[in-house]
């Protein structure tokens, strides 16, 4: 399928000086900004004259970069003439998700929170019906909580337990509760899915999970969802203190720098809202 042409007389508008050059492309850009450039429009978006609008590009200057990309496997063309990735690409991208890496990318994050919040900061991770931590990183206080790395923990009693439940169906919470059940692990445990179904709804509407002593006695957090490069909750971060020293209120309070830092990660994991 041959791509979209344009007409010989199209200039680059960086190059131009006349046409006058669009704000998306800089002035200084060179060739192998421009070749960057079209990829990115070209795996976000299907159609050549859409191409060209997002890169701010003459037409001829993107069909030329845009026939390299198909010859060099980067890009393929549909039957329909919509652009799809190409093999070439698809392969680099299976072997950098192969390589990532989520304690080294999320901890520079958690180090910053800690020095703001002076609490212990965990990131974890989904693993089967529990939540594996991955990253606790301590405060200058005087005490530690009872946690490592590695350590696994129930989902239904925990904040990041919490946060990745929020993003089961009704039908894949009921499914867990069956396979996992909710053991009591505090007098503030919930042992029961409508007290379950109430707090992930909970959850969902406020972006962020509490945990009011529910998993260790005198221990409390408040964690926020960490997203993939495709969006899909399997992780979480946590600020968690003592009870003795922050309220609840306290605790809920630290709510917005947990989503910011967390949010801060999904983006360096490759997820766009």
């Amino acid at each position: 399928m041959a791509i979209e042409t344009a007409p010989r007389s199209a200039v680059d508008p960086v190059d131009d000086g006349v046409h006058g050059a669009d704000v998306r492309v800089a002035p200084s850009a060179n060739a192998s900004e421009k070749t960057l450039l079209v990829l990115e429009a070209a795996l976000t978006h299907a159609r050549f004259t859409d191409v060209v609008e997002a890169t701010g590009l003459a037409k001829a200057t993107t069909h030329r970069i845009l026939s390299t990309l198909v010859d060099r496997r980067f890009v393929s063309v549909a039957a329909d003439g919509s652009y799809l990735p190409g093999p070439k690409i698809l392969s680099l991208a299976g072997r950098a998700l192969e390589r990532i890496d989520i304690s080294a990318i999320a901890q520079p994050f958690v180090d910053e929170l800690v020095e703001k919040v002076h609490c212990t900061v965990h990131v974890g991770v989904v693993n089967g019906d529990e939540i594996v931590y991955l990253i606790r990183s301590d405060s200058d206080k005087p005490y530690q909580m009872p946690s490592r790395v590695g350590h696994a923990i129930p989902m239904h009693s925990s904040g990041i337990g919490k946060v990745v439940l929020s993003s089961y169906t009704d039908e894949g919470l009921e499914r867990f509760v069956a396979r996992a059940g909710l053991p009591r692990r505090t007098e503030h445990t919930i042992t029961s899915i409508d007290g379950l179904r109430a707090e992930i709804a909970t959850v969902r509407e406020l972006g962020y999970a509490l945990d009011r002593e529910e998993n260790v006695p005198g221990v409390g957090c408040v964690a926020a969802p960490i997203r993939d490069h495709t969006g899909t909750i399997k992780y979480g971060l946590s600020i968690s203190t003592l009870t003795l020293e922050h309220t609840v209120e306290q605790i809920e309070a630290m709510s917005v720098l947990a989503v910011a830092t967390a949010d801060k990660i999904s983006a360096a994991l490759g997820y766009t809202p």
